[in-house]
């Protein structure tokens, strides 16, 4: 089967992780380390820190010659691409030698500005998902946040909810779901009318595309040798069954400078090794907590079209960490025109907004309102707003 090029794929930022790191280190280093990261968090915030005491496990850090690798990384040219006016690398960082652990890189450099803009990581979930997959052939890039899950318990019964607001599944299965379900992480087992309603649910949902209720599904995925007009403003649901074919061409993987290991088998979008991991967090509201106790900003989206972490979802993970509003709940515009979404401000710089329009993959669905969050969120400024007239 021969794939098609791609000529949109060089407009994106991220880094791929396609190995787990665990290596052992000295004694003495990790307490070292241990020890400077939790001088830096700062106290008196009631954050609870026993979640991270991992961090008594992190490996040694060594710092080695550099010598010569930017230019071995460099990525003359990828399979189809259009002429360009900006340098890409890519390649492997060592992680374990001795055990064959590495982390795989992508790096685009901005076309202008490059010694002052600031560098963006993109880090897809999944958890197991490839941000060169996604990130940087169905996404626009920029941010710095993972896994959409925030908390399991209230993502799972926001679902629900979102589902049956969205005439997808019946207000009676909706109503034996909200009544009889114990979406506790504890609860080991569910009455027998939960169990008749979210299979119900469940039926409901065969033909949607959940990641986005109201996209149409693939029903074409052959690759064909001539490509389809591009667009950054069409999304294609059958994007997935393009960037598999890409990314497994061998000409592709040696321009990537990936693959060096000459795998047995294709290269998945997904790996079924991390998604099977067992020490997953069911909820990461603690380290959300610990980022604005050192005053970071924290801004969290969702697609209004998603429905797998729906923003009903997001919005009970934030409600469960109990902040004040700082800046009610509000639309907010692109170009001062049209509305982009809505967003609510807390205090510790939490910002939560939705994007109108848009699934699970934000910058696939809705690139410029995208961009448009981006921006503000680098910028340091609020999501614009114009003056609303009662």
């Amino acid at each position: 089967m021969e794939s098609k090029p791609f000529c949109w794929i060089l407009l994106f930022f991220l880094i791929l992780s396609c190995f787990v790191a665990q290596t052992q280190e000295k004694k003495e280093g990790r307490q070292a380390l241990a020890y400077l990261y939790k001088s830096n968090l700062k106290q008196n915030f009631g954050v609870d820190t026993s979640l991270f005491e991992a961090i008594d496990l992190v490996n040694e850090t060594n710092v080695h010659p550099q010598n010569g690798l930017k230019e071995r990384d460099r990525i003359e040219r990828l399979p189809g691409q259009p002429h360009v006016n900006f340098s890409q690398y890519g390649g492997y960082v060592t992680v374990d030698k001795s055990a064959g652990r590495a982390f795989y890189y992508y790096f685009v450099e901005a076309h202008h500005s490059k010694d002052s803009l600031p560098l963006l990581l993109w880090l897809n979930g999944g958890p197991g998902c490839s941000s060169l997959a996604y990130g940087a052939m169905q996404e626009l890039g920029p941010f710095r946040i993972g896994n959409a899950v925030i908390n399991d318990e209230t993502d799972e019964r926001g679902i629900y909810d979102y589902l049956g607001t969205h005439a997808i599944i019946s207000d009676q299965d909706l109503y034996q779901i909200q009544k009889y379900c114990n979406f506790s992480p504890n609860a080991s087992t569910q009455p027998r009318e939960c169990n008749v309603a979210t299979e119900a649910a469940r039926k409901d949902l065969q033909r949607i595309n959940l990641y986005n209720i109201y996209a149409p599904l693939c029903s074409s995925p052959n690759i064909t040798a001539q490509p389809k007009k591009a667009s950054i403003f069409e999304f294609d649901p059958c994007s997935d069954y393009y960037v598999y074919a890409y990314l497994n061409r061998p000409d592709v993987q040696e321009a990537l400078h990936a693959n060096v290991t000459r795998l047995t088998h294709d290269w998945e979008p997904c790996s079924a090794i991390i998604q099977t991991w067992q020490d997953s967090p069911l909820t990461i509201i603690p380290l959300l907590q610990e980022f604005m106790a050192n005053g970071l900003s924290v801004w969290i989206f969702s697609g209004d079209f998603d429905g797998r972490i729906p923003f009903t979802s997001t919005q009970y993970s934030i409600n469960v960490m109990k902040l004040h509003v700082k800046t009610k709940w509000h639309p907010w515009y692109l170009n001062d025109e049209e509305v982009g979404g809505y967003t609510q401000v807390y205090e510790g710089d939490l910002t939560f907004a939705t994007v109108r329009g848009a699934g699970h993959q934000v910058p696939s669905y809705q690139p410029a309102r995208a961009l448009s969050l981006i921006k503000n969120f680098l910028d340091g400024t609020p999501l614009p707003n114009i003056t609303r007239y009662d």
